[in-house]
């Protein structure tokens, strides 16, 4: 059964940092894109970063350049998603996704083969 696991959200106080991780399962990760994306209430799913399948290249949103950091670890199948310096404004539910065939090109793709159910980080003093 192909699985996308996320773990690691939680309540962080603003400033502070969190590591998400995805494990997959049922699959290999190896040559697939992999990205994050999220959703705050009341907004659309955007793409947070990606990392190409083929060649390495990534892809992170404006607003979190610099703070988070995409990275896989193909031994353990598990993607990772470093988030520092948070913000109030990064609190929505995270998501993990793999595609096979889904190109990184200056953006997240949406069509991605599979997808974790999402967990939750929250932002707040």
């Amino acid at each position: 059964q192909v699985q996308l696991v996320e773990s690691g959200g939680g309540l962080v106080q603003p400033g502070g940092s969190l590591r998400l991780s995805c494990a997959a399962s049922g699959f290999t990760l190896d040559y697939y894109a992999i990205g994050w994306f999220r959703q705050a209430p009341g907004k659309e799913r955007e793409g947070v970063s990606c990392l190409s399948g083929s060649d390495g290249s990534t892809y992170y949103a404006d607003s979190v350049k610099g703070r988070f950091t995409i990275s896989r670890d193909n031994a353990k199948n598990t993607v990772y998603l470093q988030m520092n310096s948070l913000k109030p404004e990064d609190t929505a539910v995270y998501y993990c996704a793999a595609g096979f065939w889904s190109v990184v090109a200056g953006h997240c793709p949406y069509d991605m083969d599979y997808w974790g159910k999402g967990i939750l980080v929250t932002i707040s003093s």
